[in-house]
């Protein structure tokens, strides 16, 4: 049957604390007022001097009788141990301890390769309170005769040989072990967000070594002594900041320190408030605790996992709220919400029950029909939040969630992020208001140049900065931006920073619980896993971004009789004449005309094109960098907009294929296509070429603004190199045929078999020939050659311009 979490209790007439090194157990009763645990002879009576215990430090711990139950405290009880002391991540300090109850289960050090883990053996009948325990399970593999063991969230019903491993992120059926043909045991992954061995994901079957650490989701499991181990289940998570230094390049090529040596601990569970003034780069170190921002030298640990080096691994883990709405505004509540947990989740996932779960916790059931563009800045705040808590993380980080908030809603959405932190998830954010501040755990102040002023709790911030009855936290701003110059006022925050680091707060605080992880380099798998096959991110995409383009339909109506209505007006104002068709008598202004005629038809396609789809890319950035940091497939995302507007160019198309059948009825003689079919291939090629354009504008600029003002700075070329207002010769030749135009205006004149129109020219009694207003072209030859390489060079042009913007889309990537 499915392996259960369970934790052995053992009653004892006297509490015991079992120590556990990789499967070499140390049981000692503690029947003493004090005991002193380590390796000192000299000082413990806890004591273990034996080779492979190097982990446990001279003097470890001091256990100090509490009632029936011990108060454990790292180190002698004054200087910390070298290792540290956790339980479910958070550190035990010297100052404080950790009051002990029956079955709880302590970590000396962080390294899971080398560790110990300490397990207290108190009275449980007598003493029946809830506690924090780390969970364990472990399934037998020796002698194992069902095979393969199946982990996932939610294995095979009845299977014994099974692991469940519950978590949004975790594939039904995540991962397999099984025997090889030699007899080894393989890991093989079969899940969406992918099975992460050593810190690298697996792509094929992985042979199973001692101490091979497995990470499913939030889950980490240990493979050792033929048993697989549950040694982590993710659900509390610890951040450590270590001595992190950002310098930058100012306008002026001079270096400027943005985040100056800073140090801080976050432990499980905590609400950490990041405030200060503008410039004091709050918004750069949430950044660089999230992962997403380079560091000039010192890291970041998640549970003591160097956070850039491992984001491969924590990506869906970590909940990033950033200031700019991460949702479309033309959705609603539950499609937003829908639509993420398809890209996110995996496959199997029960989407109804996650979206009423996310819904609930949002407290946003009842508008869940509404429009995101109809919501109040708070709810849509919220359905931000909402999108992160489909995954469920522990680790949630929010930049400036009460921007433009009024009070009210500015206190209701503090207390939402006190109620998240309350349900085990630690979450930090950026916050310039102070009103609703005193309900966080922890608040870090910042002076201008990055410098911690202050990180603790919010009841001891007054007393550090002098506050008086009648000051508030708001005060704190005016102290630290004291001073007429920017000398002055970095000696202020300077001492104010110098202050807090000789301070009993920065100790008690920072330099106590502080636990830097792993220091050791090495190189991250930084690649961008979709999860799900690129056609079905590609479907889902395309499905979506359908929905925004027919919520905005007025202009999509607009669009597809633009052109039309154009060309009914060239028709309209030509009437009378015969541009098209061939006349019985050759007109030497005909040809002239036709090419004016053909060269409006191209230019009318890509103003469309090129207007159309210019701002699809840019007005999304931060939706998009979102997505991206999760599972959003270069390919898949720009394919989906290319589809679409695929799509629409065809309809377009027909539109103005109909339009110029309907307005010019002199139809031309060439018979290398069908005059409609010539026109809707040209036309659409022409269209398709232009939006791929629009698309690598729209990916190369920063806001929708730029993107605006580059179209006339496009289409200007457009018109001037077509080769029908000026004869091109020397480089303006060679210029044009990098224009759209040029191979439009000639496929059409092909078509239209503009040379055909031309009439012999007139030869005066003198013998002198008069020079003709156009005398033909080799490049409006109707033959298929020519057809063919004026089609295929747009169909080229459309193709480049996709690749250029997916390079440009790949430059945005953050790692």
């Amino acid at each position: 049957m499915t392996d259960t979490f369970h934790q052995a209790t053992v009653v004892a007439p006297t509490p015991t604390l079992e120590l556990n090194n990789r499967g070499e157990v140390s049981t000692f009763e503690l029947i003493e007022d004090c005991h002193h645990l380590g390796r000192d002879p000299s000082w413990s009576d806890l004591h273990i001097n034996q080779i492979g215990w190097g982990v446990l430090s001279r003097r470890q711990a001091l256990l100090v009788r509490e009632g029936d139950n011990y108060r454990i405290f790292d180190g002698d009880g004054t200087q910390p141990s070298r290792n540290g002391m956790f339980c479910n991540h958070t550190r035990i300090t010297p100052n404080t301890g950790l009051l002990l109850q029956d079955g709880m289960q302590i970590e000396i050090g962080l390294s899971p390769e080398n560790r110990i883990v300490a397990t207290y053996h108190g009275l449980p009948d007598r003493f029946p309170v809830a506690k924090a325990v780390l969970s364990k399970r472990k399934l037998n593999l020796r002698d194992l005769n069902e095979w393969p063991v199946e982990l996932g969230r939610s294995p095979t019903p009845n299977r014994y040989a099974s692991m469940q491993l519950d978590s949004p992120t975790v594939s039904r059926l995540h991962a397999k072990v099984y025997r090889d043909a030699s007899g080894h045991l393989t890991l093989k992954d079969s899940s969406t967000n992918g099975t992460y061995v050593d810190g690298k994901r697996i792509t094929r079957p992985y042979p199973l070594t001692e101490r091979t650490r497995i990470q499913i989701g939030p889950f980490t499991l240990v493979y050792e002594d033929q048993c697989l181990a549950l040694e982590d289940t993710g659900s509390q998570i610890r951040l450590d900041v270590h001595k992190l230094v950002r310098n930058v390049r100012d306008k002026t090529g001079r270096q400027k320190t943005i985040l100056n040596n800073i140090s801080l601990a976050i432990e499980p569970g905590q609400l950490v408030a990041l405030v200060g003034g503008s410039g004091a780069g709050k918004s750069t170190l949430m950044k660089s605790l999230v992962g997403i921002a380079p560091t000039t030298s010192g890291a970041v640990f998640l549970n003591g996992d160097n956070v850039r080096q491992n984001w491969g691994i924590y990506r869906s883990q970590i909940g990033y709220v950033p200031q700019d709405d991460i949702v479309h505004p033309d959705l609603t509540v539950e499609e937003v919400l829908r639509y993420a947990c398809q890209l996110r989740l995996p496959p199997d996932t029960d989407t109804a029950a996650v979206l009423e779960k996310t819904l609930e916790q949002i407290k946003l059931s009842h508008v869940r029909h509404t429009f995101v563009r109809n919501l109040s800045g708070g709810q849509r705040k919220r359905v931000s939040i909402g999108v992160e808590l489909l995954a469920d993380p522990k680790l949630f980080f929010l930049d400036e969630p009460t921007s433009g908030l009024d009070p009210g809603l500015d206190k209701s959405m503090m207390y939402l992020l006190r109620e998240l932190a309350d349900q085990g998830r630690t979450v930090i954010l950026v916050t310039h208001a102070t009103a609703n501040i005193s309900i966080c755990d922890r608040i870090t102040f910042l002076g201008r140049g990055g410098y911690l002023c202050y990180f603790g709790p919010p009841e001891i911030a007054n007393s550090f900065f002098d506050l008086s009855e009648n000051e508030d936290f708001s005060d704190i701003y005016l102290k630290l931006e004291q001073g007429s110059t920017n000398a002055e006022n970095q000696q202020v925050v300077t001492g104010w920073s110098q202050r807090y680091l000789a301070s009993a707060a920065h100790k008690a605080y920072v330099e106590e619980p502080l636990s830097p992880g792993n220091q050791q380099q090495r190189s991250a798998d930084d690649r961008v896993y979709t999860g799900i096959s690129l056609i079905k991110q590609l479907m889902l995409l395309a499905q979506r971004y359908l929905n925004l383009i027919w919520r905005g339909r007025l202009s999509l109506v607009l669009t597809l009789l633009s052109g039309p209505i154009a060309i009914a007006l060239s028709g309209l104002i030509l009437h009378q004449e015969t541009p098209l068709g061939l006349l019985d008598e050759l007109d030497a202004a005909q040809a002239p005309l036709a090419l004016s005629l053909v060269f409006v038809f191209s230019c009318i396609a890509i103003w469309i094109g090129l207007s159309s789809a210019v701002r699809e890319i840019v007005k999304e950035s931060a939706i998009y960098q979102r997505e991206r940091l999760i599972n959003l497939g270069l390919v898949s995302y720009l394919g989906s907009k290319v589809l679409i507007w695929l799509g629409i160019a065809a309809a377009q198309s027909l539109l103005m294929t109909v339009a110029i059948w309907l307005s010019f009825l002199e139809h031309p003689v060439g018979n290398l296509l069908p005059w409609a079919l010539g026109i809707f291939v040209t036309n659409f090629l022409i269209v398709f070429a232009s939006v791929s354009l629009s698309l690598t504008i729209s990916a190369s600029v920063k806001n929708e603004n730029a993107a605006n003002n580059l179209l006339p700075l496009i289409m200007i070329p457009q018109i001037i190199f077509s080769g029908v207002l000026f004869d091109l010769s020397g480089i303006s030749k060679y210029l044009s045929w990098l224009m759209i135009s040029r191979w439009g205006v000639g496929a059409y004149g092909a078509l239209v078999d503009v040379n055909v129109m031309v009439p012999d020219p007139i030869t005066l009694p003198d013998g002198t020939t008069l020079p003709q207003v156009f005398a033909g072209s080799s490049i409006y030859e109707a033959t298929w050659g020519n057809l063919g390489l004026n089609l295929g060079i747009l169909l080229v042009h459309g193709l480049v311009y996709l690749l250029l913007a997916l390079w440009l889309q790949k430059r945005k990537d953050i790692f």
